[in-house]
């Protein structure tokens, strides 16, 4: 048996209703956010059995391990290989900012994301050379075991490319609701993905 991932995007934040660049900005978890956090918590104590739970350094994603990481009994560890991307000159902006500012770079960012480098931030490149790095130390690290790893929807997406072998221009295929559970088992040819974008425990959540 493989290492098992358990990728936790975190829950709702005031941005993400909004639909703006968060990127690094360290915003915090809105009051449906707290309850969707507790609720995967339960879902993956009642289902998995983690050995570590890792999670972004931002309290978004921080505050939602810290719920899974209760109800499992374990301590969170932040890892910068689950940062969400940096947008450079697009943190903060509304998408309309964004289009406005940079229609350019916007357009392709819509069009073919895994093109661009954001002013003053990062390529998706960057972030699939980071959070892949960390998925191969976790594999050496605990063999036949299960992870949590609680990110960011740009890390899960950019995971669901890699691990699925697939290219970065993919990247918009994928669509990881907050506070969604999807689970993918690393073996040596290649990973099984065994959940995708699982929101059944937020179903009393609104």
């Amino acid at each position: 048996m493989g290492t098992t991932l358990i990728l936790v995007r975190h829950g709702r934040t005031a941005w993400n209703k909004e639909e703006r660049f968060r990127g690094r900005t360290d915003l915090p978890l809105d009051e449906v956010g707290l309850q969707q956090a507790e609720a995967v918590g339960r879902r993956v104590a009642a289902q998995y059995r983690p050995k570590a739970v890792y999670s972004s350094p931002l309290e978004r994603a921080r505050r939602t391990a810290e719920a899974i990481a209760r109800h499992v009994r374990l301590a969170v560890q932040p890892h910068q290989g689950l940062l969400d991307l940096d947008y450079g000159a697009f943190s903060g902006l509304s998408l309309a900012e964004a289009e406005e500012r940079f229609p350019e770079l916007y357009r392709a960012w819509q069009a073919a994301p895994h093109t661009v480098r954001f002013p003053q931030g990062e390529s998706l490149e960057d972030v699939r050379a980071r959070a892949l790095a960390l998925v191969h130390e976790l594999a050496g690290q605990y063999p036949g075991e299960q992870v949590v790893l609680v990110s960011h929807v740009v890390i899960c997406r950019v995971l669901f490319c890699a691990l699925l072998d697939v290219g970065l221009d993919h990247f918009w295929r994928f669509r990881p609701d907050p506070a969604s559970l999807s689970v993918f088992e690393l073996g040596p040819g290649g990973a099984i993905l065994h959940l995708a974008n699982d929101t059944c425990h937020l179903a009393e959540i609104r």
